[in-house]
């Protein structure tokens, strides 16, 4: 159509298909699928029946990118993550040991994890002037100096009754419990994230905190349930991590929290708060998932593996603003 200064203007639609395939998501997608590619040329034994084999070692972690994407998105960060995976499944081994129901044993992670968890959120929502860098760092240091306490001179500590975990552990056919749960609660919280007045007042809080409480959003509500359910779900990955290893120590759930924030990153979660979906942070846990599972497979340095995944990682960071130049240089 033409305006009133006699230029035309075109009103066509962008192409679904396109924007889905130009998205941060379908690039993602195609990279998911090179990434199999790779593996399978890489190692003989990549494949299918392989895979759901090895990765519920490293499903585990997923659980903790699910609620750290909301965290991102609020513009924050907590580091404390590892370390309550460390006393969760310390202290879950220690009730399991002592012959309880595994009901108990289950709850005994759940609280333990969610305790952690709200002590973060009460910390920052009290004492707003703390980073919350610096306060998971502390609490970090806490929760995992417990854990080495409780577990004394040993530093270890096994499962001496596993039929619970062993029953958490199983399969159906061949494909593990842990996938269907972590698909099923990654769904969950993306919907929510995305579609429901609870998640646009967290991209809300993300995007300037002073204006969302200014208008009416209980921000610092909403900031503790967050905090806190990333601790119920630190509880969640260690109740697994005992199903994988029938025992926890010292070292457990070491740099967990690097992994999830990598996984929801990678995914397009911006770690400056109010941009980003947990469909993108899902799609790629599965992409560093995979990574490992076919490297490892080759007996692949796992710092070496790290290494892979750093490089992506500043990749998915530098990519967005590489495109936005070669945009602009077009442009002009």
């Amino acid at each position: 159509m033409a305006g009133k200064s006699g230029r035309s203007i075109n009103n066509v639609p962008e192409s679904p298909i396109k924007h889905m395939i130009f998205s941060w998501e379908g690039i993602l997608v195609i990279l998911f699928i090179m990434v199999n590619i790779f593996c399978k040329g890489f190692s003989e034994y990549y494949n299918l029946e392989n895979l759901l084999r090895q990765m519920p070692v490293y499903l585990a972690e997923v659980f903790l990118m699910i609620p750290m994407a909301y965290i991102l998105v609020l513009g924050e960060i907590d580091i404390s993550v590892g370390a309550t995976v460390c006393l969760s499944a310390t202290l879950s081994c220690i009730m399991c040991n002592t012959g309880a129901p595994f009901i108990v044993v289950i709850l005994t992670a759940l609280i333990v994890g969610t305790v952690c968890g709200a002590v973060n959120g009460f910390i920052l929502t009290q004492f707003e002037e703390l980073p919350p860098m610096i306060v998971t760092l502390a609490t970090q240091i806490i929760f995992r100096g417990i854990a080495e306490i409780v577990l004394g001179s040993g530093g270890s500590i096994s499962a001496s009754n596993t039929d619970g975990f062993r029953l958490i552990g199983g399969k159906v056919g061949k494909v593990p419990y842990i996938l269907f749960l972590v698909l099923i609660l990654a769904v969950i919280f993306a919907v929510i994230l995305g579609k429901s007045t609870f998640g646009r007042r967290v991209y809300a809080i993300g995007t300037n905190r002073l204006t969302a409480y200014y208008s009416g959003i209980h921000v610092k509500k909403i900031r503790f349930i967050i905090y806190t359910v990333m601790g119920t779900f630190c509880g969640l990955c260690a109740l697994f991590l005992v199903a994988s290893s029938y025992g926890a120590n010292t070292t457990t759930g070491n740099g967990f929290e690097m992994d999830a924030i990598a996984m929801a990153v990678f995914g397009g979660i911006s770690s400056t708060g109010g941009k980003g979906n947990l469909a993108g942070g899902l799609i790629s846990a599965f992409i560093i998932v995979c990574l490992r599972v076919g490297l490892g497979q080759r007996n692949v340095h796992a710092q070496v593996i790290l290494l892979i995944i750093g490089v992506l990682l500043i990749c998915a960071v530098a990519l967005p603003n590489i495109i936005e130049k070669i945009k602009r240089a077009v442009k002009k």
